[in-house]
Order: C-alpha cells, then structure tokens, then sequence
C-alpha cells in the first residue's frame, strides 16, 4: 500500500499477505500430502511428490540464472512432468508463455518472438517434428525436454526428470507482488496473428476461488483432465481441484473409452467435455461396459448443447449438467447455467455471471442497458486481464468505458441469464479452438487460383461451429474444393483447415464493395444439421 496516510503509518503485509499461483500447492500439500492428486492412466503422483518436484525445478530455473520476469514456454501436452514445470514455473516468479502444440511453427515462432522467450521446456515427441524442431533451432532457443515417448536421448536436449533430481526441495525464496505478470497467454483474433492476453497472480487466485465456489469443490471431488492445460480452460480446472485437495485424471486429448476408464478407475465425480466429447462417448459400443454412476456433475463448455443429447446424455450419464463458459482475457469461468435449469430453456443460453466478475449488456455509447435489451456483453472483475502484452492500442478498445468487452452480443432476460445472439469479432469457435477468420482468408487468398475468399462458422452437431469457407476462383483459374483444402492442410493448423469449402461463382457484397458474411452464414446455416 502507497497511500500511508490512510493506514495512520502502517504498511502492506508485503510477503506475508501475497497471493501467488504456486501458493494454492503449497497450502494444498501441507493439508493433503499422501493424497492423490493427478493420474495418469496407471500412474498414480500425491501432492507431496508435486510439491518437491515443483520446488527442485523452481531452484533449478533459479540455479539457471532466470529472474522474475523472464519469460518460459512450455510447448508440451498433458503430463505429471508438465504440471511439476508449471507450478515451478508459477513458483520461480517467472512468466509462462503456453504454446499450443496444435498451432504449426510458424505461429509457434511468432509468439516466441513477440514474447521475446528464449527458454522452453518441450515434449521429446514434438522436439522429434523435423518443421518445429528447426523452428527453434533457427530461433537458438534453449530448451530442456520432457520424456513422453523415450526418445529424450535422441533430442540432444536434457532430461527434466533427470535435471531436478539434484536439487533442493526446498522453496526458494522469490520477490513478486500479486499484481506482477504471471503468464501472457496467446489466443486467436480477428487479425491474422494471435494477441497475448497478460494475467497477474491474483487474476488466477481469484478465479480458482470463485470456481471451487460456483462448483462445490470438496476434497473428495475428481475431474477429467483431457482439456489440454495449456489452454487457460484446461489451466485453471487444474487448480481449481488441486486446491480443495480433489485430483485430475491426466490425458493426452480425448478417447471416449480412456475417459470412461479413468471415471471408474479414479473414482472420478466430475466430467467436463464438448458437446462433440459427450456424443461419442454416448455412442459408442462399449459404453455400457462402465458404470459411470459416480458422476455427480457434468459440465459442457464453449457452446450449448442441444436439446436431444442433452436430454439423453442427462438419462445415461448425470442428472446435474452446466454449461460453464469465459474466455482467455477473463480469466474463466465468467458464467455459468446452473443444473435445475437445463430442461427449461433451450439454446444460446450462457446462464448466470460468477461471483469473482459482473457482467452486463453495453450499447456502442457505453450506456449499460436493462434486461431483455441486446447489446454487448461486458464484463469487470480482478479476473479480468492487465491487457495484451505490447499492444496499447488493443488494450484502450477492449476496456472502453471502464468494462471489458468481449466482442459478443447477447442480451440478459427476465431470469437474469445470458442469452448470446451473434459475434462482433469474426471469431469461430470450433471443437474448443478459437479460430481468426482473417487467418484462413489470408491463406486461402494465397492460392494462385483464388480471387475472393470469406470464411464463416457454420453450426455443427459435435462441433459447435464448423470452419467454412466460401472462394471466388480468378477469372480463367481452375481449382477444386479438394486442392483447395490441401493447400489449406500445408499451411494451417489442423484445427484451423476449413471443413467444409464451396467454390461460388459470386460472393455476396454490399454496396461499397464489402463482403456480406451474414449472407453466407444464413444460406448454409444448416450445412451440417440438416435442420
């Protein structure tokens, strides 16, 4: 505290009263030592075990010579090795810089670039990918490896399990406040190249409260853990559980059957998952096979269900279901449905706002409007993000009249829920990926033979938005759908490749020669449906 005068002379606890991310394990671990917090498959890791492995790689980031501050990548998937890096991470005062690993090398170079990061911890398996590999040989990038697949040896790189082995378990002792730069998370935009979202110690800490919370977290609680957690979803449900002394069931993406294996075998109370996840795992043949009946809450994310798999899914898997939603400059969850109201209305609906932010409707002026009113959602909260990192500009717009705002538009009914209309950004979520547009665009108009090019989210049963394009050849230029999306599978991300791709002989314009993408949305809205 600045202001001494209001304290009569008295100073701020200082360290004392700090609020850090690697606390929430530390607090966690003194309470729950033997207990289990993560598995993975048969692996089977405590809090304890946590604790030191995190506190030996904090002292050897120390050793290392990084200081508060410096910036680290991790370009990893789930694993018990990556958790121990994170919370050393958290731990060493260091900013965490996350890569997707399903963004190709050259936007995993541009975000290293722009975050000015010269040291990463990588998976052997994705340091073994010749294209990424010589991406951060170029970029001289220093780097320790995590040994997924056995193949560390042949990376040339050391060990993490090795390198931490000689240091001391005991937690070094670093100077940050609650408000210092934790960690610069990129997400996709409406430009071609991603912005770094900043959150501070406290943004985080208060987020994890406001979940265990919202979610009635006990320590007896278990989740799926197939939400990579380098995603800020994926990262945050993490902590939420290793808070309250409950465990994650690690896993490297989604498999209907791995997922029903750990529920039984974890004793798992939670599972969190895309609407796409549930259908698969509802369809498939060997369901029955597992009694799922430890389930006490479901919660599904990014977009609603409808109402046929959620009514089935509510019969076979758990009565209590919520959709929880946010998004990476708030820190999540920012809303939330609550169980009793699923079976009584039925689409866009986003449901309450969190205790930790306040959220409301914004007209373009900043006048903040009464229910049943759409406009734009907004939201403020100590959740809310320091801004996006060496982008001012951005930053000013995303806080306009003292409220962040989202790029959605929704209104608030008479219940007071959410109920989300359309996109101001031009932003696709598809399968839990944000997807830019203009990116796609930007590709697609690279092929020789494409004049025009405009790319939409379509609905879509499993994954709630569906990349598709639509093109306009040049005149003269020959090219198929299927050339076109290979040239697309070259040059993006696989989540990032149009699903659907129609070659038009006109595009639809407005007068002053814009492209009208409601247009396009409205013709094929039912693409994938079939409604």
């Amino acid at each position: 505290m600045t202001n001494l005068t209001a304290t009569g002379g008295v100073s701020g606890p200082g360290r004392i009263g700090r609020v850090a991310i690697g606390d929430l394990l530390k607090r966690a671990a003194a309470r729950f030592r033997d207990r289990v917090a993560l598995t993975d498959g048969a692996r089977r890791v405590t809090f304890s075990e946590i604790e030191r492995d995190a506190n030996r790689f904090a002292n050897y980031l120390v050793q290392r010579g990084l200081k508060p501050g410096d910036k680290i990548s991790t370009i990893c998937n789930n694993s018990v090795e990556f958790v121990k890096a994170l919370f050393g991470i958290h731990r060493a005062g260091l900013v965490w810089v996350p890569i997707n690993t399903m963004l190709g090398p050259a936007d995993m170079d541009y975000i290293l670039d722009h975050a000015e990061v010269r040291f990463a911890i990588i998976d052997d398996m994705l340091h073994a990918q010749p294209d990424r590999r010589a991406a951060l040989e170029k970029r001289g990038m220093q780097m320790i490896a995590i040994d997924l697949a056995g193949k560390v040896a042949a990376t040339g790189l050391e060990n993490f399990t090795d390198l931490i082995k000689g240091q001391s378990d005991v937690e070094p002792e670093i100077e940050f406040d609650e408000r210092d730069l934790a960690m610069i998370i990129y997400t996709s935009g409406t430009t071609s190249r991603p912005k770094g979202a900043m959150h501070c110690h406290l943004a985080v800490v208060m987020a994890v409260m406001s979940n265990c919370i919202e979610m009635k977290l006990g320590r007896e609680d278990g989740i799926t853990g197939q939400f990579p957690l380098f995603h800020c979803a994926g990262h945050v449900l993490l902590l939420s559980y290793l808070s309250v002394g409950g465990r994650m069931a690690l896993m490297r993406g989604f498999d209907p059957v791995v997922c029903m294996e750990a529920i039984v075998r974890d004793k798992l109370t939670v599972f969190v998952g895309l609407s796409l996840m549930y259908q698969a795992i509802l369809d498939h043949p060997r369901r029955k096979e597992f009694d799922l009946s430890g389930l006490r809450t479901c919660m599904y994310t990014m977009a609603p269900m409808g109402r046929p798999l959620l009514e089935r899914a509510m019969a076979d898997m758990c009565p209590n279901f919520v959709l929880s939603s946010g998004q990476t400059e708030m820190y999540p969850a920012t809303t939330m449905s609550q169980p009793d109201r699923q079976l009584m209305r039925f689409g866009n609906y986003w449901g309450e706002s969190l205790i930790v932010n306040e959220t409301a409707i914004m007209d373009d002026n900043g006048n903040l409007l009464p229910r049943g009113e759409a406009g734009e959602l907004v939201h403020r909260g100590p959740n809310v993000m320091l801004g996006y990192y060496k982008d001012p500009k951005a930053t000013e717009e995303a806080r306009k009249f003292g409220w962040h705002h989202t790029g959605d538009l929704a209104l608030i009914d008479e219940h007071g829920e959410i109920l989300f209309l359309d996109r101001k950004k031009d932003m696709i979520k598809s399968g839990g990926e944000n997807v830019a547009s203009v990116k796609i665009e930007e590709t697609l108009l690279a092929h020789p033979a494409v004049q025009n090019a405009a790319v939409v989210g379509l609905p879509h049963p499993q994954w709630g938005e569906a990349v598709s394009a639509f093109v306009k050849l040049k005149p003269g230029a020959q090219a198929d759908e299927a050339g076109i999306a290979e040239h697309c599978r070259k040059h993006l991300g696989g989540f990032q490749v149009p699903k659907f791709i129609r070659i038009l002989d006109e595009m639809p314009m407005t007068a002053t020669g814009k492209l009208r993408k409601v247009e396009l949305r409205q013709a094929f809205s039912e693409h994938f449906t079939g409604k």
